[in-house]
């Protein structure tokens, strides 16, 4: 133990933990998307057992390490580039959220100006947690292959990876319900999946996009929006105010 508790490996531990957070970023705004739909009673619930799944899917590929090395080995070379099994995970992962995503705009777009708002609380809980393991392989991962270039001790990997989703538990209720309580924000969201899945499909097909450039396109992004939000709430008070004088107005004069 003390072996582990050097200063060296504790800042191995502490970067690591927070590029975790960081990567762990998509998670959240996946799960805020998948269990909006759920009803209310069961999201919390939903995103508790979304993030444990993601701990454990990580946990288990660390201690599977030669495993998951071997899925970044070549398993046939069409066009004279060479395809890895993790190559093949993360086109599949990037397909999922574009179409995920892309359905789920259009649900918001199209049936909601045809029918009317839609309620919440159609999606069920089982269907739910199998879309959450199933991108949970394809985060974890490339959170796995991260780990596995930043640290040597196995131990200090699945620390690293508790620590951020035990962070993103705190958060992620949170996050969800902010997401939920403001339809721009949600489209917003949206967009970042369908970023997010085509980084994906690049990745995988050989492409390789710094994730910096992703992440600071949806910082900045996202604080315009909240920015906007912000303005949106001032300007409302004033408006409220202008209708207020207005109906007096109307009154004094039909009097």
């Amino acid at each position: 133990m003390s072996e582990l508790l050097t200063s060296e490996n504790l800042l191995a531990l502490l970067t690591l933990a927070l590029l975790e957070i960081v990567l762990g970023i998509d998670n959240i705004v996946f799960l805020a998307i998948l269990t909006g739909k759920l009803p209310e009673e069961q999201r919390s619930k939903a995103r508790r057992v979304g993030l444990a799944l993601a701990m454990l899917m990580r946990i288990g590929l660390l201690l599977a390490l030669s495993w998951v090395m071997k899925l970044t080995s070549p398993l046939f070379e069409p066009f004279g580039h060479a395809v890895s099994g993790r190559d093949l995970i993360l086109l599949g992962g990037g397909v999922f959220l574009i179409g995920k995503a892309t359905w789920e705009i259009h649900d918001k777009l199209e049936a909601a100006t045809e029918h009317g708002p839609k309620a919440g609380g159609t999606a069920r809980f089982g269907a739910t947690l199998v879309q959450i393991v199933l991108l949970d392989i394809v985060f974890s991962l490339d959170s796995v292959i991260t780990a596995v270039g930043m640290a040597n001790q196995i131990a200090i990997m699945v620390t690293a990876v508790v620590i951020a989703v035990g962070v993103m538990l705190v958060f992620a209720n949170a996050v969800s319900d902010f997401v939920e309580r403001h339809p721009t924000i949600k489209m917003l969201a949206l967009s970042f999946l369908i970023l997010i899945g085509v980084m994906l499909v690049a990745e995988g097909g050989g492409k390789h996009i710094e994730k910096g450039y992703i992440y600071f396109a949806m910082a900045f992004s996202l604080l315009v929006e909240l920015l906007n939000l912000r303005l949106r709430r001032k300007a409302k008070p004033v408006e409220l105010r202008h209708v207020h004088i207005e109906d007096e107005g109307e009154a004094k004069g039909g009097t």
